[in-house]
């Protein structure tokens, strides 16, 4: 499994599963076949009693998978990584893909809920260990440090079958080359930009299509297969010093690049929902401090110190515990850690927002956990200014007892502890898919199983069979039911393609504001702001909403789309909700202090003194101000701070 001392080796590839296909420079190996799968049943798991798990593919119909997506006609795109850690040179590691790692095409033809066809999409040297693979229409967005690479099907002639017609560099220059501290898969936002994290294993230095560069380091940097490259101080385009790993988000074609948050150590992926909100899970410093964490805009997540030159470690104070010196939890401008569950080596991470399984599962987020044998389970709820991720609970798990403080070395005869979690998606029929990576070990940058085994499973409702919807994306009916659709990059196409058709479709979209499933309407709500005119006012309507969640969506849409929130941000400085207030909050780093005061104000009025979230963005509002806004302060609520409420 790919995680931060994470085993990954070369595999042999099963050369009679392999489809013949030509493009100049992906020709596949003959290589000899690999050995029968020998995982898990699917007997072998515990699913919720309402629910039930089938094993949907196997070895040898793909091998080390590392990350999935789930595309409009119900395929499973598989990233393999058996080409992982060469610069390690281990002894006894005789397998090998000589001419690159492999994106897989899996398919359950017949609907049977088992998939009977597998074949490589693209195989290609500049692939070494892919950390993720994108879906979003015709375009396959491959990450592989040090880019991310697009492969296009351009002729969309191969229906069953897709090959590379065109390949492009979109972004390159991210650290961690043929390392799982770099760069992870994409998904795609309700707010129609791309959104992705890159590891600490810098440095990033990274030039979008638009001219803005990324420059970041961190004192991990040292420690990866870039020998040579030290730790600096270097400050993006922006002014800014960003460090460890990096929440990024980017318009389709690659220009916009902008950070999110920043300081996570390695995060495998994250997830965002219709209502924007974005979560991460993070490993630790094999110290029991894994994380699962709501991201706020422009946070500060603390694995390093502020500059990324100094480790936890030696930044723990005398007396501090482990458990809030690791995430640097007393220094201000950090952000609270959300949900701290022990030892582990969390992987993919998905939102559930589909009505398939029943009400209960929607707005569940789904987190892999490699190193434990189980996919958690959240029910996250807002919280003041922050967010509640609820008691976390076994989704999926391989009958094994959950060890929160397991060892990453131990060896394990019991093959259920075998049980890799690597990824989790949903697809297209409101179904569950989970990857695993199948091995005895989580850890060392080497692996115990040598046959490349993996497996992805299926969770779906008993008695009841889910089927791939017929979505036809040429027609507007077609494009609103990718856009309701459960699986997170199918929504895409359907929202490129009404945004593509302008105000006309205001109406239809309109529509979807009153869909008793929440998560649709917060779709309508951010479309609707990309409309043009007439939709932006139509939303700009909503920032009175009774529903303060609706308030907040109304909000993040509009800025995106940079409509004019002045007098707004005046009347939601004072909202009743501490989570509208949050977002005026952070809404404010940016903007002058000669604008921004009166606001700041009110904000700091609202603060009810053990809101930690709501400080920090309150701290994020006067971020670059800080000399300013302080008299502004002492003058509205007092001159002695110790007495303020």
């Amino acid at each position: 499994m790919i995680r931060h001392s994470e085993n990954l080796s070369s595999h042999l590839l099963p050369v009679y599963l392999l489809w013949a296909f030509t493009l100049a420079g992906f020709a596949a190996p003959a290589t000899k076949p690999a050995a029968q799968y020998e995982g898990l049943a699917a007997e072998m798991f515990r699913v919720p009693d309402d629910l039930e798990i089938t094993l949907w593919a196997q070895s040898p119909m793909l091998l080390n998978p590392t990350n999935m997506d789930i595309d409009i006609q119900g395929r499973i795109w598989v990233a393999e990584a058996v080409n992982y850690r060469r610069f390690k040179k281990h002894s006894g590691d005789p397998l090998n893909h000589p001419q690159g790692d492999r994106i897989m095409v899996l398919q359950d033809a017949d609907g049977d809920g088992k998939a009977e066809k597998s074949h490589v999409f693209v195989q290609d040297k500049d692939l070494v260990a892919p950390l993720g693979v994108a879906v979003l229409d015709n375009q396959i967005i491959v990450s592989c440090g040090p880019s991310l690479i697009i492969y296009r099907d351009v002729d969309r002639n191969a229906v069953f079958d897709p090959k590379v017609d065109k390949k492009e560099i979109l972004l390159t220059g991210f650290g961690g080359l043929d390392h799982d501290h770099g760069l992870h898969s994409v998904i795609a936002g309700p707010d129609g930009r791309w959104h992705f994290i890159v590891g600490n294993a810098g440095p990033h230095i990274v030039t979008d299509k638009s001219g803005w560069t990324l420059r970041s380091s961190s004192a991990y940097a040292r420690r990866t297969s870039q020998k040579g490259q030290g730790y600096e101080i270097m400050k993006s385009d922006d002014g800014r010093v960003y460090v460890g790993g990096i929440a990024l988000s980017m318009n389709p074609d690659g220009t916009g690049l902008q950070v999110y948050s920043h300081n996570s150590r390695n995060s495998y992926e994250l997830s965002i929902n219709s209502k924007g909100d974005i979560y991460q899970n993070d490993n630790d410093d094999q110290v029991q401090t894994c994380r699962t964490t709501w991201l706020m805009q422009h946070s500060n997540t603390g694995y390093f110190s502020a500059d990324g030159s100094r480790t936890w470690s030696a930044d723990q104070r005398l007396g501090q515990p482990k458990t809030v010196s690791h995430w640097h939890q007393e220094d201000p401008g950090v952000l609270p850690y959300g949900d701290l569950y022990g030892a582990g080596s969390p992987t993919g991470i998905v939102y559930y927002e589909g009505d398939a399984l029943g009400p209960k599962y929607r707005g569940m987020l789904l987190s892999c956990e490699a190193g434990r044998n189980v996919v958690f389970g959240y029910k996250p709820k807002l919280a003041g200014g922050g967010m509640d991720l609820g008691k976390k609970f076994s989704f999926m798990d391989s009958s094994t007892e959950d060890d929160d403080d397991y060892k990453w070395k131990k060896v394990f005869k019991d093959k259920r502890k075998w049980f890799r979690p690597s990824d989790v998606a949903v697809g297209p029929d409101g179904a569950i898919y989970v990857a695993d990576w199948y091995d005895p070990i989580v850890g060392g940058h080497a692996m115990h199983d040598k046959a490349g085994n993996g497996a992805i499973y299926r969770i779906a409702p008993k008695n009841k069979r889910l089927s791939n919807p017929k979505i036809n994306p040429t027609t507007t009916e077609g494009l609103i039911a990718a856009f309701k659709n459960p699986a997170q990059n199918v929504r895409w196409i359907g929202l490129k393609g009404l945004k593509a058709q302008g105000e006309k479709v205001i109406p239809q979209v309109s529509e979807l504001l009153n869909d008793p499933n929440p998560y649709i309407a917060a779709r309508a709500i951010w479309l609707l702001a990309q409309l043009g005119e007439s939709g932006q006012q139509k939303v700009a309507g909503m920032l009175t909403h009774a529903d303060h969640e609706v308030r907040i969506t109304a909000l993040r849409a509009l800025r995106n789309v940079r409509f004019d929130l002045t007098e707004a941000y005046a009347k939601l400085s004072s909202d009743p909700s501490a989570a509208v207030r949050r977002e005026v909050a952070v809404a404010m780093r940016d903007v002058p202090i000669k604008e921004a005061k009166q606001i700041i104000v009110n904000i700091a009025r609202g603060y009810n003194g053990n809101d930690r979230t709501y400080l920090e963005a309150l701290g994020t509002a006067c971020d670059g101000k800080e000399e300013a806004i302080y008299p502004v302060l002492l003058a509205h609520m007092g001159d002695i701070p110790g007495k303020w409420t």
